[in-house]
């Protein structure tokens, strides 16, 4: 693992850049968008492969009910546009075209969590996982750099259930090598070994999870790291196993505190492990209008706040 951020490319960047090779591969891939080809970065599908593209205007609930016909004739179909429509403005077409209709449409939501910043609480999407795991159905990933990223895409190509991916607006660090890192949907991926504590992150945050996790080592408290990249379906053997092993557990993620990673580990191990538990996110509030990472370091979701809270907790 290497945590040396070399990286300047957005995870939604990658994943369009990978979705317009395989498209050039395969004609049944279709990007669906809503004026929103530049916030995504799909000019270059768009350029590049016009028949395979469709542009609604800004029209979130249409733009879910044509993906969801477009997969239902056999089209492997891609909707994308900012978090924070998808998961409210067309949550009723999320939830009766594609999640009950079982189309396996994949939406793509870009700038996801607090990524719009200054834009506030019309903008961000703290809602989206606790909402979303609650359809019978739908799955849920959060890629954690671009590397994961990549590898993500090309499991979505084929993938036979609808799935909410999650990505952030800017450059993040990296958390992997390069793209022959270990990925699969449903499958978490543990990144430090220890036994006083564990510490589970998802999407952006598992950057600062691995960062405060090696800074606990170097003091003598070994901490074991979790890269949870999917929230649905749940990776629910590796949190028990944790629980069991390290007794204590911190969930971190750029949500609300309330139905997300935290609340889907808590169900988990108040039912087969009991153990004490801390969960760091964004509170019952209306977060600060800040860069991503002044809100990260605000909520005590960065590195330094994790590091902190896990000395506190293991005293």
């Amino acid at each position: 693992m290497s945590t040396e951020n070399k990286n300047t490319i957005p995870c939604r960047k990658m994943f369009t850049d990978t979705l317009v090779e395989l498209a050039k591969k395969d004609k049944n891939i279709v990007a669906v968008t809503t004026d929103a080809r530049g916030s995504v970065t799909l000019d270059s599908f768009a350029n590049e492969l016009p028949d395979q593209f469709v542009e609604l205007g800004i029209a979130e609930q249409n733009a879910v009910g044509v993906a969801a016909g477009l997969a239902s004739a056999g089209k492997k179909t891609f909707v994308c546009g900012p978090a924070c429509f998808y998961v409210a403005r067309s949550l009723e077409q999320v939830k009766v075209d594609v999640a009950y209709s079982a189309n396996p449409v994949k939406i793509l939501g870009v700038s996801g969590g607090v990524s719009y910043g200054a834009l506030g609480f019309s903008h961000h999407s703290l809602h989206d996982i606790a909402v979303l795991r609650t359809f019978p159905g739908m799955h849920i990933v959060l890629p954690c750099d671009i590397y994961q990223t990549q590898k993500l895409v090309e499991e979505l190509i084929d993938y036979p259930h609808p799935v909410y991916i999650r990505v952030g607006r800017n450059a993040v660090p990296n958390v992997y090598e390069n793209v022959n890192c270990e990925y699969k949907i449903g499958k978490a991926n543990l990144l430090l070994d220890g036994d006083d504590l564990t510490i589970i992150g998802t999407g952006e945050t598992v950057y600062h999870c691995l960062e405060a996790g090696k800074r606990l080592h170097a003091q003598g408290i070994k901490a074991r790291v979790i890269d949870m990249h999917t929230l649905k379906p749940f990776d629910k053997e590796i949190v028990e196993k944790a629980a069991r092993e390290t007794g204590k557990i911190i969930t971190v993620e750029e949500h609300s505190t309330f139905g997300g990673l935290g609340g889907a580990v808590a169900e988990i191990v108040s039912q087969s492990c009991p153990v004490s538990m801390r969960i760091l996110g964004i509170p019952d509030e209306n977060s600060i209008h800040a860069t991503p990472l002044q809100i990260f370091k605000h909520y005590g979701i960065d590195a330094d706040g994790i590091f902190d809270t896990a000395i506190s907790f293991c005293k």
